[in-house]
């Protein structure tokens, strides 16, 4: 490898002294006068190559021209080229300025300089760029006899501009890009890298026909879900496969390849646009600051964790249960960003003492706080671990923000919250009356964010059904008409730190989340993407509604009152609780006795006395798959 590259800048360094030689005589030739012999001008060519073999080498390497991979050069390259020769033609004009006070140089003529700073540009330039124009066509040539798959991609702006040339580009690609289908109506019947604009998105499934596509790419990273499922549905049609690039929230690298292409999955058709991120508000609430987050080993603490992170905090403390959980974040966090202070702490949040510790040793500025137990199931089922682990563990984290003087603390919290019919639900209603009561007393910027269900997070509905469709069906739904609010794993996390920075204390941040689709469709959706078709290849059984569930979900109470704020996509709610102060600390301290002396029915009735319109079921249920 270093013999090929060392010959490489051997190369370019020859053909650079060859071309100094050429311009300069050049240079000569287009200013000496008309008659006059280049003879008589010996002196000073020689003079001024000379000194340009010494100078021009040195530099080019200076600004990096013999460092460069000139096969995939771009506009910066131009830029760099432009100004590497432009400093050596100053340098060169000041050497041989001076060289004419020293030697007899009879009618040297600055111009010359000018001249053979404008063919020196086009040369150098020239030189590199025909590096690249022999490397594509190498590359054209070599690949042409694998290129069997023709590929239609859905979005010709930069996105899709920068796949089409990566197949183009790639010899192991067996990629053809045959087409561009876009709306923009300036770039109907263009051609983007030999490509051309056959249509709109009206026009997929004609184009499709028409030009034998082979497979559809999706190369809009910001595509609304609408666009996503449209072209989803025309491909069904077609019998023919479709992929998608990552969202914007994927892309953090922001470097765009057909290698990170991938099979369309049940997130890409819930995806609506990119949410707008006030990046100047959130670095200054996180950045430099000392950050903890308690669940950090669960889906949404995992990836809270990745985006505080890019913020730089001073300190990022990871606080879980699960030391398994926990070590897997800690070895991903560590290898994307190998700078920061990572500091892993095991702990139960039902254990102030430890609490204690813990915030007495980092000292934390910023509290994240997600852990729960969350499937609501398992918490119907073990009521007692609902209200020690989310409402005792919340107490105790909000007592151990009040005594260190915590600056921001946000409650991660649920819409089954509202009006609830569970123990989970509930459990969380009182978390988040803890939180605002705290708010409230102590003028802290602790605040609460509700949002609905998350997909791909550890136990979501879509893991399920992947695993029912995997082993053959059948795909089990409670009822036709269930219907939640759905968001993705980024997008939750992205609220929680924009409402972290928004806080002032005392709010419920809700996103606004669009309508609630329906399970059944939800369902039906996944199996199709998996290449099946629904009551044909996987059967759908209808389980009925168990204990705990509804049918449709709420983000606020009835009658409740909202603001817009600052954020387009969130919204602020003003809710008064019936309880707070010291009848809400009677409250929960009768609830955790119920608890530790195992009185299940006791906890559900206390629950619904003091949960607004709470209707939780004393029935526990034996059937522990996923509710929604």
């Amino acid at each position: 490898m270093k013999s090929h590259l060392l010959l490489r800048n051997r190369t370019m360094l020859l053909g650079d002294l060859f071309l100094i030689i050429v311009c300069i005589l050049g240079s000569f030739v287009l200013r000496v006068p008309l008659g006059a012999r280049l003879y008589d001008f010996r002196f000073q060519i020689l003079s001024m190559i000379g000194l340009a073999l010494l100078i021009k080498p040195l530099v080019y390497y200076f600004f990096g021209l013999y460092r460069r991979l000139w096969a995939y050069a771009s506009v910066q390259e131009v830029k760099q080229i432009g100004l590497a020769v432009t400093t050596a033609s100053i340098v060169l004009g000041v050497g041989m300025t001076i060289l004419s006070m020293i030697l007899p140089l009879r009618d040297y003529s600055r111009s010359v300089l000018f001249i053979d700073w404008a063919i020196s540009v086009l040369a150098v330039g020239g030189f590199r760029f025909s590096m690249r124009l022999f490397s594509e066509s190498h590359s054209k040539v070599q690949a042409r006899p694998t290129r069997n798959r023709r590929v239609l991609v859905v979005g010709a702006g930069e996105a899709g501009a920068l796949v089409v040339r990566e197949m183009q580009r790639n010899p192991n690609s067996t990629l053809h890009p045959a087409g561009f289908v876009d709306d923009d109506p300036a770039k109907q019947h263009q051609e983007i890298h030999g490509v051309r604009v056959a249509g709109t998105l009206n026009d997929l499934e004609k184009v499709i026909g028409a030009k034998n596509i082979d497979e559809v790419i999706i190369a809009i990273p910001s595509a609304p879900g609408q666009v996503v499922r449209k072209v989803a549905e025309v491909c069904r049609g077609q019998n023919i496969p479709f992929r998608t690039m990552p969202s914007i929230h994927e892309l953090i690298g922001g470097k765009v390849s057909v290698n990170r292409l991938r099979e369309v999955e049940i997130t890409d058709l819930l995806r609506r646009s990119s949410a707008h991120i006030d990046m100047a508000l959130i670095g200054q609430s996180l950045g430099n600051r000392r950050v903890l987050i308690t669940g950090a080993g669960g889906s949404i603490g995992r990836e809270l964790c990745r985006q505080v992170a890019r913020w730089q905090p001073s300190q990022l403390i990871l606080l879980g249960h699960g030391e398994n959980s926990i070590f897997e974040s800690l070895l991903e966090l560590e290898q994307s960003f190998p700078e920061l202070s990572i500091f892993p702490v095991i702990a139960d949040i039902r254990d102030a003492n430890r609490l204690e510790q813990v915030f007495r040793k980092f000292k934390p500025q910023v509290i994240f706080h997600a852990a729960a137990h969350k499937h609501l199931p398992l918490m119907q089922a073990n009521i007692e671990e609902a209200i020690t682990n989310n409402i005792l563990g919340t107490r105790n984290v909000v007592g151990a923000a009040q005594a260190f003087d915590i600056e921001r603390l946000v409650m991660i919290s649920t819409d089954k919250a509202i009006s609830p019919t569970s123990v989970y639900g509930a459990s969380k209603r009182l978390g988040e009356m803890i939180v605002l009561d705290s708010a409230r007393r102590t003028g802290k910027a602790f605040s609460v964010v509700r949002f609905g269900n998350v997909l791909g997070s550890r136990g979501s509905v879509v893991l399920l059904f992947r695993r029912q469709i995997d082993s053959g069906g059948p795909v089990t739904v409670t009822h036709p008409e269930m219907e939640r609010y759905f968001m993705t794993i980024p997008e939750a996390v992205h609220l929680v730190l924009q409402a972290s920075a928004m806080g002032e204390g005392g709010e419920v941040f809700v996103l606004n989340m669009g309508e609630q689709i329906r399970i059944l469709d939800l369902a039906r959706d996944l199996i199709r993407l998996s290449g099946l078709e629904p009551d044909k290849d996987i059967e759908i059984v209808f389980t009925g509604i168990r204990p705990g569930e509804k049918l449709s979900e709420a983000l606020w109470d009835e009658g409740a009152d909202y603001q817009p704020t600052g954020h387009p996509d969130i919204l602020r709610l003003n809710e008064d609780e019936l309880l707070d102060g010291p009848a809400l600390d009677q409250a929960v301290d009768d609830l955790i006795k119920s608890a530790q002396r195992g009185d299940p029915e006791g906890i559900i009735l206390q629950i619904n006395a003091i949960v607004p319109n709470s209707a939780v079921s004393s029935a526990q249920t034996a059937d522990f798959t996923l509710l929604m």
